[in-house]
């Protein structure tokens, strides 16, 4: 009789000892994961009236820094994009500056380190577990978070090291330990900075990589039935392209992310768009929702203090202001300006936060779809799917797309931030040891649930503030008196540029009387 399996019993129960073999790793990988996670959550979300300790952190350096520096976060916006417009290109922008990087690839790779998955799940996230008014919060973060940036990545650039070969060296650990050194306080520097490089390295593992891998992952597996139920084959295929972009340093980031960030913002805002015109005559009944639910929660565990942290600590994840992390790729910049580099890092929460986000949050609310899913019955990349999927039937493949390749940016630009986070602890000799293990939590976040990986995320994200605020805090003296000193150039340069154009005009209406 003819055989109609192709393989025999004995071998097919072997293997399914081996699926079963495998799916208990994954259950035991998840489980260790997670009690590591809780032993760590009692230290940082440790409360103080209603607040985690380390969120009320970054809302106190948001609003100092902000007052701080003449609201900057306004003052700044204009010149800002007149920098990145290449007006400001000649001169201290050249190629004959010590950097690796233009300005716009500096932006570009910061950008792709915070525009990206925490914009569109960490929206939804917030909506999820703090309700439609988080949003309010996540963008006044977000506001306040571009004084944060300005500061940082101002001293990223400030005290940056550039090395015989011209590669730079810079971010936090250097202006901490440096800065802090010229104050008087270098033991304090010392520690604080190789403290923030720990929990960076930490933090490219989880926020930078992890979350991204995950959520990716899922998106794909949403519109793809054949990769739903092989995580490991989607994080091995991740983890090769990542490797084969991060070897070549910020220099092939800066230019992958340049070229790839506009593209999929522009995509990505296109669909949202798409859902809100599409939804036109319900604009004000959302908004109305947004901002009743900011200020007069009655659905959400923790009241308008619950809204509020999870507002904070969703801006925190998303543009990553207060975090330390952008002054890593800003120091990299052919500029001799430091204070020119804060003010175009500034805007970049303003594009993550108060415009990607609000335009996730307001197609999620417009759609009403958060409405049918409790918290923690769907992870965040899948309620916006949802929204997505209200439009139009493709839509959410459009989505799975745009995600993935967010992922892809945000974990490429992350690699070179703890490379350099690894660099200051160990040494330029041992960067590819941190490649490898960096490749394998890409896979790791493919595999490991979204509840963990969130919570490691935050926990290594949101901590690298602690050193980093406090350096600001100490140093916010010396960027004052340089922005001082810089607004009075470009005032007296615009002055002169007045005065040229002036004597120009005059001189040819002179030569057409004559």
């Amino acid at each position: 009789m003819m055989n109609l399996f192709p393989i025999s019993s004995e071998q097919l129960q072997g293997l399914l000892v081996a699926a079963t073999e495998k799916l208990s790793f994954f259950t035991q990988l998840n489980q260790a994961f997670s009690d590591f996670v809780a032993a760590l959550k009692i230290i940082f979300f440790y409360p103080i009236f209603g607040f985690p300790i380390i969120v009320l952190w970054l809302i106190i350096g948001g609003v100092y820094f902000t007052f701080r520096m003449g609201l900057i976060n306004i003052k700044g916006f204009s010149h800002a994009l007149a920098v990145l417009s290449g007006k400001y290109q000649s001169g201290s922008d050249d190629d004959d500056q010590e950097g690796e990087v233009s300005p716009f690839q500096a932006a570009s790779t910061a950008l792709s380190a915070t525009v990206g998955l925490g914009s569109i799940a960490g929206s939804a996230i917030a909506i999820q577990m703090g309700g439609p008014g988080a949003i309010v919060w996540m963008s006044i973060a977000g506001f306040l978070g571009m004084s944060s940036k300005f500061v940082e990545c101002t001293l990223g650039q400030k005290y940056r090291q550039v090395k015989p070969d011209g590669s730079v060296a810079g971010g936090p650990m250097y202006y901490i330990s440096g800065g802090l050194a010229e104050l008087g306080f270098r033991p304090l520097g010392s520690v604080l900075g190789v403290l923030f490089a720990i929990l960076c390295v930490l933090g490219t593992f989880g926020a930078g990589n992890m979350f991204q891998a995950n959520q990716s992952y899922a998106a794909l597996a949403g519109v793809l039935p054949f990769i739903a139920d092989r995580s490991w084959f989607y994080g091995l295929i991740m983890a090769l392209l990542v490797g084969v972009v991060i070897i070549g340093g910020i220099s092939r980031i800066g230019v992958v992310t340049s070229r790839l960030v506009p593209i999929v913002v522009l995509f990505y805002m296109t669909g949202c768009l798409w859902i809100i015109l599409s939804n036109w005559e319900v604009i004000p009944e959302a908004v109305a929702i947004i901002f009743k639910g900011a200020f007069s929660p009655t659905a959400i565990e923790g009241g308008i203090v619950g809204v509020i942290v999870q507002g904070f600590r969703r801006a925190a994840f998303s543009n990553g202001a207060g975090i330390g992390s952008a002054a890593i790729a800003h120091s990299a910049t052919r500029n001799d300006e430091p204070v020119r580099e804060g003010i175009v890092a500034s805007i970049e929460p303003l594009v993550d936060t108060l415009i990607i986000c609000n335009l996730t949050a307001i197609s999620i609310v417009i759609t009403g779809v958060y409405k049918g899913f409790a918290v923690g019955e769907a992870s965040g990349i899948q309620l916006t799917a949802a929204a997505f999927g209200t439009v139009v039937s493709w839509f959410p493949t459009v989505l799975a797309i745009a995600v993935i390749l967010f992922a892809f940016s945000n974990i490429v630009s992350w690699s070179y931030y703890g490379e350099q986070a690894w660099m200051y602890l160990f040494g330029e000799a041992s960067t590819l040891l941190y490649k490898v293990i960096f490749i394998v939590f890409v896979f790791l976040g493919s595999v490991i649930e979204l509840g963990v990986v969130l919570d490691f995320s935050d926990m290594m994200l949101i901590a690298m503030s602690v050193p980093n605020l406090l350096g600001c805090f100490l140093l916010a003296g010396k960027v004052g008196d340089d922005l001082q000193v810089y607004m009075e150039k470009l005032r007296l340069e615009r002055a002169m540029a007045a005065n040229t154009e002036t004597d120009t005009a005059t001189k040819e209406e002179e030569y057409t009387k004559k």
